[in-house]
């Protein structure tokens, strides 16, 4: 039998499923698709640079079918337009004027709902959160196996990423020895 569940583990639970409820309905209402479209323009404006479809498959945690499909929907909306990628045998996806306006809207819904979720915290207390936040995020990054990257839809400069502050990129530079700027 399992261990049984500790009342903050499963407060941590609701609350994440809760927010990823809200999260995917913001986005999805701001880029007329599905989760993984606000997704995907979130990570083409935030810190994919003309990505390959593989890339851009592997980011999102899709199968190459399910990506092409993405980006067949997304060219077709006028959001993402490909172009020859590096090698030639490639192609890069990126984003289009349309493209960079939703994954604007996209990121204002996600902190609309996250700031909302927040409201209730005094500053202290929101502090204190942040210290606790990275050292769970870090650890899931050592204990994760593949799937779609943690920061998919983040906001690079909340986090820090540029000064050395994020929490997954450190972990994944010392898992991987990634440049911390990267994502993860």
């Amino acid at each position: 039998m399992a261990d049984p569940l500790s009342a903050e583990a499963n407060l941590l639970g609701a609350l994440a499923l809760v927010l990823t409820d809200q999260m995917a309905a913001a986005g999805a209402a701001e880029a007329g698709e599905s989760g993984a479209a606000a997704a995907a323009l979130t990570s083409l404006h935030q810190f994919l640079d003309r990505p390959t479809l593989d890339t851009l498959r592997r980011v999102l945690g899709l199968t190459h079918s399910g990506a092409v499909r993405l980006v067949n929907r997304l060219e077709a909306e006028g959001l993402v337009t490909r172009a020859p990628g590096a090698d030639g045998r490639s192609r890069a996806v990126t984003l289009t004027p349309a493209g960079r306006q939703a994954a604007t809207r996209v990121a204002a819904a996600r902190a609309a709902v996250l700031e909302r979720a927040l409201r209730g915290l005094p500053p202290d207390s929101r502090a204190t959160l942040h210290e606790l936040l990275g050292p769970v995020l870090a650890a899931i990054v050592q204990g994760k196996d593949g799937g779609a990257w943690i920061c998919r839809l983040c906001d690079l400069p909340a986090c820090g990423r540029d000064q050395g502050r994020c929490p997954t990129a450190n972990a994944a530079a010392a898992r991987f020895g990634v440049d911390q700027t990267g994502a993860s």
